[in-house]
């Protein structure tokens, strides 16, 4: 049996294995240095000049002008979006709501290192993702990267505080460091959910003008300027500010941009009221409403030169018509066309038409005061400052997805986008999933959200999840809607140090390295890093049995059984092997026996020679 590896995978290493794969010509090792021993020190490399010729084209070298965008730092925000780690998720019952069957995560935890964790599972199985990430007003930044420290750390490291221990400046646009410490916390972020994106999936970023231009620059490096869809313009604010110094700020940005843009799909938005209105019937057509349109081109519209006779003999001289002749054929033999006087008009019905075209203008679905109303009625209180209104992030929603489409939202602060899935589905009977990503920032001391009993936003936003659903639930009584989440929790991993180093183990730690798992992990915190590992959704259905008198998971309907009870016996072996999993997990020293553990590949090679077994 084969351990696993309960890590993430190195995307560097990925990225030299595809090269070498394409160009292996191109592989080479250079000395980088000697050892104590005046050992030369090899690694390996990649022979520039085998590669320029290999694709034709020119290699920019070191010190010649090129075309890029940087600041300080980026070269670690790549290597950080790389790196691989070790963390883990621990289901959180009590906190979860129908936790057996929701298919909806709620996921507590710095959003880089959870984006790490998922993305091997959920690779290229997201058809959205909406994020609202700090717009970089000045305030401190939660997010605290191995190179980007929290602006407190950085102060105090630089000794820039006065003689009293106050800050000497603001974090203003006079700080160097003010555009560089958020591009430094969105492009590995950025990066990493790129793969998680669906080949016709796309990302909606809400942004404001302070990193507007930078967020572009980023997402065109990241998705390929080619798949830059729309920048959307949102009417944010009901009023007008008239105490403003020059202009009443009313808008904010929403970049949209698509996976694969030749695979994207837009979605049309439902016709409106007044537009319904202008389809009739006068003549009974069983087909339902219509309106009718002109068939001739003017203007600009260019169109095609000919003459045209009905089927019942009317003749039109020749003429520029919208459509090909045999199209206008096409539409006569449909009864399709009204004749009136020298004209002819062709029914457009109702049931054709597919919506509205999204225009890049949102003035239509609700502001940031209605967004507070929101959160206001369901609280009885303000206890988040600055949500987006459930009807902003569902138009997206309704562009973008179709009814099973799974969604990611890693900086769902209030849980707007949970709101806006839920309400969705109720309306149109669909079965969207999400998946949202919270840090557990805690909320401001004598804050509303503080004097409601809210220790963090977290708190906050799975609390919206509650109460949102259970308004739909009144407001759609019928739906079906999956109004449940499960919440996990981030954590380091569940296996000791030495399951990742077992060489580095010393003497004196071998007694304490019996069990490689942490004393303080349950089997439900190892399954869950199981099936991260092993690419089985934390969403998946999961099922205990007792079989030999251990617990045995059942997940995502038997594809996956584990055991990480002590004493199994070949009883509890030989039922999971007679279920024909594909995969097949144990404790490395679980084994009753010596027999057992002796006879657990055979029982395998009787029953399910097709199971793949590992251990940890």
């Amino acid at each position: 049996m084969d351990k696993l590896r309960m890590e993430t995978v190195n995307k560097a290493e990925e990225n030299y294995r595809a090269l070498a794969e394409l160009f292996p010509d191109a592989l080479t090792e250079k000395i980088t240095g000697y050892d104590e021993n005046g050992k030369a020190i090899v690694e390996r490399a990649i022979d520039v000049d085998v590669l320029k010729q290999e694709i034709a084209c020119g290699v920019v070298g070191e010190g010649e002008e090129r075309y890029q965008f940087t600041w300080p730092g980026k070269k670690e925000a790549v290597l950080l979006a790389n790196t691989p780690v070790t963390a883990t998720l621990r289901p959180c019952k009590e906190e979860s709501v129908d936790f057996d069957h929701t298919e909806n995560l709620y996921i507590e935890g710095d959003n880089l290192e959870v984006l790490k964790v998922l993305q091997e599972t959920y690779l290229e199985k997201v058809r959205m993702i909406y994020i609202d990430p700090p717009y970089n007003t000045g305030n401190d930044f939660v997010y605290n990267d191995n190179f980007a420290e929290s602006m407190d750390e950085y102060l105090a490291a630089s000794g820039q505080f006065d003689n009293m221990g106050n800050r000497m400046f603001q974090n203003t646009e006079s700080n160097g460091r003010f555009h560089t410490d958020w591009l430094n916390m969105i492009y590995p972020r950025l990066k990493v959910a790129k793969g998680l994106l669906a080949d016709d999936g796309a990302i909606f970023i809400s942004i404001d003008e302070t990193e507007h231009d930078n967020l572009r620059k980023v997402c065109d490096e990241i998705f390929g300027a080619n798949n830059f869809v729309a920048d959307i313009v949102w009417k944010r604010k009901r009023g007008r500010d008239n105490s403003a110094r020059w202009f009443s700020k009313a808008h904010e940005y929403c970049l949209l941009y698509a996976r694969n843009k030749q695979s994207f799909h837009t979605g049309y938005l439902e016709l409106d009221k007044e537009t319904k209105k202008a389809y009739k019937n006068p003549d009974n057509d069983p087909r339902g409403d219509y309106r009718m349109l002109g068939c001739w081109a003017r203007g600009t519209q260019g169109g095609v030169r000919y003459d045209f006779t009905t089927k019942d003999g009317q003749y039109f001289p020749e003429r520029l018509w919208l459509f090909s002749k045999a199209n206008m054929k096409k539409l006569d033999e449909e009864d399709k066309l009204v004749i009136r006087g020298d004209n002819i008009y062709r029914k457009m019905f109702l049931y054709e038409n597919k919506g509205k075209i999204p225009e890049t203008l949102w003035d239509d679905v609700s502001n940031a005061a209605n967004a507070s109303d929101e959160i206001k009625k369901l609280f009885d209180g303000i206890v988040f400052d600055t949500p987006k209104p459930t009807p902003y992030i569902k138009r997206m929603l309704e562009i973008a997805t179709d009814r099973d489409s799974l969604i990611l939202d890693f900086f769902s602060g209030s849980a707007t986008t949970a709101n806006a899935v839920m309400t969705l589905n109720a309306q149109d009977k669909g079965h969207r999933k999400y998946i949202l990503v919270q840090v557990p920032e805690k909320v401001p001391e004598g804050s509303n959200a503080a004097k409601a009993g809210y220790a963090n936003i977290c708190e906050v936003g799975k609390e919206r999840i509650r109460r949102a659903a259970e308004h739909i639930r009144k407001a759609y009584p019928d739906c079906g809607v999956d109004c449940g989440f499960r919440v996990l929790r981030l954590d380091s991993s569940n296996m000791k140090d030495v399951y990742y180093s077992p060489a580095e183990l010393e003497q004196q730690s071998l007694f304490e390295a019996e069990d490689n798992i942490k004393e303080d992990r349950a089997p439900e915190d190892l399954l869950f890093q199981v099936m991260l590992d092993l690419g089985v959704m934390p969403s998946a259905k999961i099922e205990e049995k007792i079989i030999g008198g251990r617990k045995v998971f059942y997940a995502a309907d038997g594809s996956l059984i584990a055991c990480f009870d002590r004493d199994i016996t070949e009883e509890t072996v030989k039922a999971v092997a007679k279920e024909k999993p594909r995969y097949a997990v144990f404790r490395d020293n679980g084994m009753a026996s010596d027999s057992v553990a002796a006879n657990f590949e055979q029982i395998f090679k009787t029953y399910s020679p097709g199971t793949v077994r590992k251990v940890l």
